[in-house]
């Protein structure tokens, strides 16, 4: 079913809801989550921004997200309040507001380029996202290279327009049962809209103080209304984001021993200091610089009174470059056999760069309508997400070394990913002489999904291939796809006045990993029209991603070459960590508050357990050399087992070594969420406050043995792979908002707390030959959001605002962590803020829009 929720745009010519009458336990369209949901419409008299609060699906919200009728916590976040988050895309739009969601700042290589997010703390891969009420396919991109976002390949939220959407809502809790078996954290709606007149155009600019990531958008939206029983709404948005950097010096380009012709410098090019942008020659820490073409659709025509045949979809396309590790001018050389003459490619070094062209599409299609006193819909959806990577300005060293030619542009491979859902759901309420009717609900559901790693072109296979990111090789190559089948039931009871039951079941069967069974159960009850209590139990299972379970790659940096080891791989059995990855399992508790002791103000709390057992997590580092000396035997075999070729120049001197994900853990994350609405008026003014705030905190209680196979000097979860699951969500978040509004004027300020978050590094072995964990802290930190809007005429909105007003940085990195870094001229101490913090790293940015609505 499909749930009219204006906002007040087009209000009088928005596509009729025939399927929700005026108070009903409402089931959304693919999935069993009963909400109930009270259609109170104000009288004609009220104010359009009244109504739209009225018609939320959870209550009255001033803000934009409340839960005051469910008996589950649902986050309502309405499409202007998104819109006027500050930046322009979803994710960040979304970090801004829920203060449970938490959006990645920075990521390596190809993390960089695809951002990951989590909800309440636990992997991106725990939240599903749905559109319509139905599955979104994942990215093709795995997140690797260490830090809290490790092992991300959820939905790049980036592909939907901000501008197509109508409203969001937030499940934070384990929703397995009703939506998926991966629903472990929760879940994010988007509805898109469904305006059949008006139209909508704006033009955003902004950037940060600092001078640089410049960022254009331009959007908007159309409504039509081709038939007196259809809709079509299209919107779409164009996009542009510049690099930024927030890098510090290299060691490496300040050493005598390099640059000083007097201390024995014996680079080619002694005038290196003379270089552009010397000695800030390594561009690595910063965003990537990005180009997004993004459209999308939503369509219905309706048959008679009762049956619709809808259609909706997106498309996207995006390029997205980033910087890898500057590469001094001995990197890549050549020695004439005949002459002893040696030739350098770049006698000034080189700045490589990654960059990928992706595709992004999604198109679902669909019938609902009713059979006496049932309801139906069925629905197919197919999704893909392909990603083609390319290394430019750099070159194959061994291939320029044995023969003086090298290509200095490689195309690396390409990632994709698909996923065909096709769903049937049931609705149909029975009279059983309670308070009020029994809701039934039952479905089900087959889903496809596909993986795919294509290899590069030649150079950037050969021996090590292209510097900085080496292409797919054919040892990493593969394609790899998997079947799944479920079924669910879903009863919503309402016994008395007061009392509301719920209880849902689902089977599914996976073709790699069988069958499993999970349930939930929830309960409401009213003790008045102003105060409840709820509580929900459930349970949870989640297959390993394609991508976790198959990717493989080299990860290189000047110094460094890692192999991501495939979990089903041979060569890792030969480390005693089993056949490849398993399912892991949850539990979710929750119980909460709802108080409404007046209309204009609303507060629910609610606090949760989540335990995920047997969860995939990435292991520590493991080292086969370091410094060149060989340090544990049994990866060095692996690595050769694995068909992987790494750098000579790295083996002979630097640090190598595997990543890999195994099933390894249990987690325990206990928290809180609170969210509060007032709405005042003062004369001509009117003032909604809003207060909403998440604490979180996950422990790992149990933690796999090391193996034998790896010896003693390294533990399977080091500190810092502990700390990467502990302790890098910020200890709470409060978001402080008030926005004041005259007739033509709206001021909105938010303030956002951050507590404390910390994460561990180590030296690899840099100190004494002994590895060594050094820890960074973010303390506790406000950020103050500013926007502030004018209607300069009818239609015509002109807008200033700003994200991180004061321009607040977190806390450097670990100084004694540097110190060691710049006394060993170690690349890594260009990076000078931890890339884990909550707030990004590139401090204060600005932004202007016009907007115009006809």
């Amino acid at each position: 079913m499909n749930m009219n929720h204006s906002k007040g745009r087009n209000a009088a010519h928005r596509w009729p809801d025939r399927s929700i009458p005026q108070k009903i336990n409402f089931t959304l369209t693919g999935t069993i989550l009963s909400l109930a949901v009270s259609q109170a419409l104000a009288d004609g008299a009220a104010d359009e921004k009244h109504k739209v609060e009225e018609v939320v699906v959870t209550g009255s919200r001033v803000s934009g997200m409340k839960a005051v009728e469910s008996s589950s916590p649902v986050q309502i976040l309405d499409g202007a309040e998104l819109e006027s988050a500050g930046k322009p895309d979803l994710m960040n739009a979304l970090a801004n507001t829920v203060p449970s969601f938490t959006a990645q700042a920075f990521g390596g290589d190809m993390a960089n380029q695809t951002l990951q997010a989590k909800l309440r703390g636990l992997s991106p891969n725990h939240v599903l996202v749905l559109v319509n009420g139905k599955r979104r396919h994942t990215t093709a991109s795995l997140a690797v290279l260490g830090g809290p976002y490790q092992g991300g390949a959820g939905v790049d939220l980036n592909f939907i327009p901000v501008e197509s959407i109508d409203h969001l809502e937030v499940l934070t809790e384990g929703a397995a049962a009703q939506y998926g078996t991966d629903a472990i954290a929760g879940v994010i709606n988007i509805k898109l809209k469904k305006d059949d007149s008006g139209s909508a155009i704006s033009y955003t600019h902004g950037g940060y103080y600092a001078g640089d990531g410049d960022t254009d958008s331009i959007s908007g939206s159309i409504g039509f209304a081709p038939s007196d029983d259809s809709f079509l709404n299209i919107s779409g948005e164009s996009r542009q984001h510049a690099h930024t950097d927030r890098g510090g010096i290299d060691p490496r380009v300040v050493n005598p021993a390099n640059v000083d012709p007097a201390s024995g410098g014996s680079y080619p090019n002694t005038n290196m200091p003379f270089a552009k942008g010397y000695p800030y020659l390594n561009n690595i820490f910063g965003d990537a610089e990005y180009d997004m073409k993004l459209a999308s659709f939503n369509s219905g025509i309706m048959f008679g009174e009762s049956t619709e045949l809808y259609a909706f979809g997106t498309w996207g396309e995006k390029y997205a470059g980033s910087y890898e590790n500057y590469r001094l001018p001995s990197r890549v050389s050549h020695t004439d056999p005949d002459t002893g003459e040696v030739t350098y490619l770049y006698p000034y070094g080189f700045d490589p760069r990654e960059e990928i062209e992706e595709t992004d599409y999604q198109l679902t299609a669909g019938i609902q309508g009713g059979v006496g006193e049932w309801r139906w819909d069925i629905a197919s959806t197919y999704g893909k997400d392909e990603i083609d990577m390319f290394t430019r300005d750099s070159a194959n060293a061994s291939l320029f070394a044995a023969t003086g030619a090298t290509p200095t542009d490689f195309y690396d491979g390409t990632y994709t990913a698909t996923q065909w859902t096709t769903s049937l759901d049931m609705v149909k309420t029975f009279d059983l002489g309670m308070a009020g009717p029994l809701n039934f609900a039952f479905g089900a559901e087959y889903r496809k999904e596909t993986w795919e790693a294509a290899p590069g072109d030649a150079g950037s296979r050969y021996l090590e291939g292209g510097q900085s990111f080496p292409g797919i090789g054919l040892a990493d190559a593969g394609s790899f796809d998997r079947d799944n089948v479920a079924g669910y039931v879903d009863f919503s009871l309402h016994p008395t006045e007061a009392l509301r039951v719920g209880i849902a079941g689902r089977y599914e069967d996976y073709s790699d990993f069988g069958d499993t069974s999970v349930g939930k159960a929830t309960l409401r009850y009213d003790f008045g029209p102003s105060f409840a209590l709820r509580s929900t139990f459930s349970t949870g299972f989640r297959a390993p991603t394609l991508a976790e379970s198959y990717y493989s790659a080299t990860n290189v940096g000047p110094t460094t070459a890692f192999v991501q080891m495939p979990p089903n791989s041979p060569a890792t059995q030969l480390l005693g960590l089993g056949a490849g990855l398993q399912p892991e399992k949850s539990t979710n508790y929750s119980f909460g508050l709802v108080m409404r002791p007046m209309d204009s103000m609303s507060l629910t709390f609610d606090v949760y357990e989540v335990e995920v057992r047997n969860r995939i997590a990435a292991t520590s580092t493991f080292y086969g050399t370091i410094d060149g000396e060989l340090f544990s035997q049994a990866i060095v075999d692996a690595i050769v087992a694995n068909g992987n070729v790494l750098d000579p120049e790295v083996t002979a001197s630097g640090d190598t070594g595997i990543n890999l994900f195994t099933n390894g853990v249990t987690t325990r994350t206990r928290g809180a969420d609170l969210v509060f609405d007032y709405r005042t008026e003062y004369g001509a003014m009117q003032v909604d406050w809003s207060a909403t705030a998440t604490y979180n905190k996950t422990e790992v209680t149990a933690i796999r043995a090391t193996p034998p196979e790896l010896g003693t000097s390294q533990a399977l979860f080091d500190k810092v792979a502990l700390a990467d699951l502990q302790d890098t969500v910020p200890e709470y978040v409060l978001n402080l908002g008030g926005t004041f509004r005259w007739d033509r004027l709206s001021v909105s300020v938010r303030e956002l707390i951050y507590g404390e978050s910390s994460q561990f590094e180590n030296d690899g072995g840099a100190t004494n030959g002994d590895i060594m964990f050094y820890e960074t802290t973010i303390g506790v930190t406000p950020i103050t959001n500013l926007e502030v809007s004018l209607e300069a005429m009818a239609g015509l909105t002109l807008t200033l605002g700003a994200v991180n007003l004061f321009d607040e940085m977190p806390e450097k990195r670990n100084d004694a962590y540097r110190a060691v870094q710049f006394r060993d001229g170690d690349n890594g101490a260009v990076s000078q803020y931890p890339s884990f913090s909550p707030f990004g790293i590139n401090g204060g940015y600005y932004y202007g829009k016009v907007a115009y609505k006809f």
